[in-house]
């Protein structure tokens, strides 16, 4: 999957439309109208109507969360086998000790610059941000979502 716009730090992040433009937007106007509902119309079924939106709403955001953690896992995985392969002996011991975000952030690093990145990442304990931020050959993740 190529993308035309060459990927960096300030514009990794990525939008699902029928996701962030259609559910989200329909299920805010639903949950507030079925607020709104129950508000001017008191009752049993209005309430009943509220909670299953309710419902429906953290259904939505926990179905999202699954996905993004699959992706985190496959993410993990990928990044340990890249840097099994990339680190010296020195540090190759220490995979282990890298945090799941600290993983997340390296995968956009190039093979040239991370094991020096990786070495940093584990003696200053940076953040996911903080590695994404000190990349200097960006590796694109087209795949995200």
């Amino acid at each position: 999957m190529a993308d035309p716009v060459s990927q960096t730090y300030s514009n990794h992040t990525r939008y699902d439309p029928p996701f962030h433009f259609f559910v989200l937007p329909v299920f805010a106007i639903t949950l507030i109208l079925s607020i709104v509902h129950l508000i001017r119309r008191p009752g049993l079924h209005s309430a009943w109507m509220l909670v299953v939106m309710v419902a429906a709403v953290v259904a939505v955001f926990k179905i999202r969360l699954y996905a993004l953690k699959v992706q985190d896992r496959v993410i993990r995985l990928e990044e340990r086998m890249r840097l099994a392969n990339l680190l010296g002996e020195s540090l190759r011991p220490r995979i282990g000790e890298f945090t799941e975000s600290q993983l997340v952030g390296l995968r956009f690093a190039s093979d040239a610059e991370l094991p020096a990145l990786a070495a940093r990442a584990l003696s200053e304990k940076l953040s996911r941000a903080e590695i994404k931020k000190a990349v200097q050959q960006w590796r694109p993740d087209y795949w995200r979502v």
